[in-house]
């Protein structure tokens, strides 16, 4: 917790508050800009005597249900009430969630990427969109239903799917693919969606239920992987996990390392096409 930090920020946003913003009349007799102390503590329902302790930086750590009635009372944007969450010694709250909806503006960036794979993915591992070359290299999943399309669900279902990846880095690959689906059902809260797909993949799989009793966490954000193309063989890459504006979506991208052969696989991946994809991604 940053005390003078928050203290300072605090009083600069109440100062910066017009009364009219809040429904509170002007009156002729305000000596100093914005509300008063006891306009925001009244809005926000607490103690004027706590508001003057935090803007003193003298006050205990605020609680999060304070902090979320403080950032309603000073209409704080969303950026403003994370900074405070922040100064406070708190985590944020989760941003908006976009579920399924595609952005035309990812949309578009997803287009533009012409020689380079790359997918978005909800935070649980649904394959959202994806580009021309991602299609060739692991086969068209968008179009499928659910849970068809969750590459979490895929793995440790359809042992097809395991034959695109060498075979001493199984393992390695539902170890990620579980400890990044744990970090993301903790920061949702278990929330339906999640606890769904989890249940789901306990009933389907006794392998997943063994390594999700493990407690592993882990966020997937930048490692190495190779895939066996059936036509093309081997092929390397580095990815990046990017964020997307919402929550529960990321960019994959998918890059030759530096040196590689996979350089020139890419441009022979464009030429043959998604038809050539392994039957498991297919």
């Amino acid at each position: 917790m940053d005390r003078p930090e928050l203290a300072d920020f605090l009083r600069r946003a109440r100062e910066r508050l017009l009364p009219g913003e809040v429904g509170l009349p002007s009156g002729p007799r305000r000596r100093t800009p914005g509300l008063r102390r006891e306009e925001v503590s009244q809005l926000a329902g607490m103690s004027a005597d706590y508001l003057m302790r935090l803007e003193q930086a003298r006050s205990p750590q605020p609680s999060v249900q304070l902090l979320s009635a403080l950032a309603r009372a000073l209409r704080l944007t969303r950026e403003e009430r994370d900074h405070l969450y922040l100064l406070a010694g708190h985590r944020p709250p989760a941003g908006p969630r976009a579920g399924d909806h595609v952005r035309p503006s990812l949309l578009y960036l997803l287009d533009r990427l012409t020689d380079t794979p790359a997918q978005l993915q909800s935070d649980l591992g649904d394959v959202l969109a994806q580009n021309t070359m991602a299609e060739a290299l692991f086969g068209c999943h968008c179009t499928v239903v659910e849970p068809d399309r969750n590459i979490v669900w895929r793995w440790f279902t359809d042992p097809a799917v395991r034959e695109a990846y060498p075979e001493e880095e199984h393992e390695a690959h539902a170890r990620t693919h579980v400890a990044d689906l744990r970090a993301a059902v903790g920061r949702r809260g278990q929330d339906g969606p999640s606890a769904a797909l989890v249940e789901r993949l306990h009933r389907a799989s006794a392998e997943f239920t063994v390594m999700w009793e493990l407690h592993e966490v882990a966020v997937r954000r930048r490692t190495r992987m190779r895939v066996l193309h059936p036509v093309i063989g081997p092929m390397e890459f580095d990815y990046e996990t990017l964020l997307a504006p919402a929550e529960d979506q990321r960019l994959l991208v998918f890059t030759p390392p530096p040196g590689s052969r996979t350089f020139e696989a890419l441009e022979l991946l464009r030429v043959v096409g998604p038809e050539t994809a392994h039957r498991g991604h297919a």
